[in-house]
């Protein structure tokens, strides 16, 4: 009878380094894709402007509109995260090129957030505006849906951040999770919060939100650029070596 050899405790260290570095991992992407999805959506610059489109509206119709919007915006973004880094292979861009101009568009859009005004990405031109048939503006698709929860911004950061997960089921997972949260968190803010945060930091308050906002999301965009910079000559070393 063959007894097989039982693992030795520098073997157990060995695995259980390697698994708390797993999830480590995970963690930080984690926090990384929550981060990043939540400046970029930006609920608190999105507030005074969804309480301006509807201030003429009902409590009945305000929850209506900002119900269709939400929804709208997250299933725009997870169109993008399920196929788009098959659109990429399609288009034959590799990931270190979208790395580098998706960090270029968020440091673009973070730009504007600085000095208190809506990034570009995310502002709407009164002659793109759609109608619904009883002649009033469909505010929940354009603008408060696309582009102000949805725009490009959002979309290249879920791309960015598919791309970085390689593939994998569970940072895949996680990436969705974390669009979740932020469009439930935006639902909550922009729904029940809403007026009674705009009552209690101000508009003052809003545009100092904002530009903290915008720091962070350049850091992250510089982040993004870089990544992509070293991910693209590690690969040209590796085929050089090869």
């Amino acid at each position: 009878m063959i007894v097989s050899p039982r693992p030795t405790r520098a073997c157990k260290r060995r695995r259980i380094t390697y698994t708390l570095r797993r999830v480590a991992d995970d963690l930080q992407f984690a926090l990384v894709a929550f981060t990043t999805l939540l400046v970029v959506v930006d609920p608190l610059g999105v507030l005074p402007i969804f309480l301006a489109l509807t201030v003429d509206r009902s409590e009945a119709e305000r929850r209506t509109v900002l119900r269709r919007a939400v929804g709208i915006g997250f299933a725009v973004s997870l169109f993008f995260l399920v196929a788009g880094h098959r659109a990429l292979a399609y288009l034959g861009v590799t990931v270190h090129a979208f790395a580098i101009a998706g960090g270029i568009l968020l440091f673009a859009t973070a730009m504007p957030m600085l000095f208190g005004h809506r990034p570009a990405t995310q502002r709407a031109e009164p002659e793109e505006r759609p109608d619904d048939p009883s002649g009033e503006p469909d505010i929940a698709i354009f603008p408060l849906a696309i582009p102000l929860l949805a725009g490009p911004g959002a979309i290249t950061t879920v791309l960015l951040l598919t791309a970085r997960s390689g593939g994998e089921p569970l940072k895949l997972a996680i990436v969705t999770a974390a669009l979740a949260a932020v469009f439930g968190l935006t639902w909550l803010l922009l729904g029940a919060a809403g007026p009674w945060v705009l009552r209690r930091i101000g508009t003052t308050g809003i545009h100092v939100a904002t530009r903290v906002l915008g720091i962070l999301l350049a850091a992250l965009a510089v982040q993004f650029v870089l990544n992509g910079a070293t991910d693209y000559v590690r690969s040209l070393q590796l085929d050089a070596g090869s």
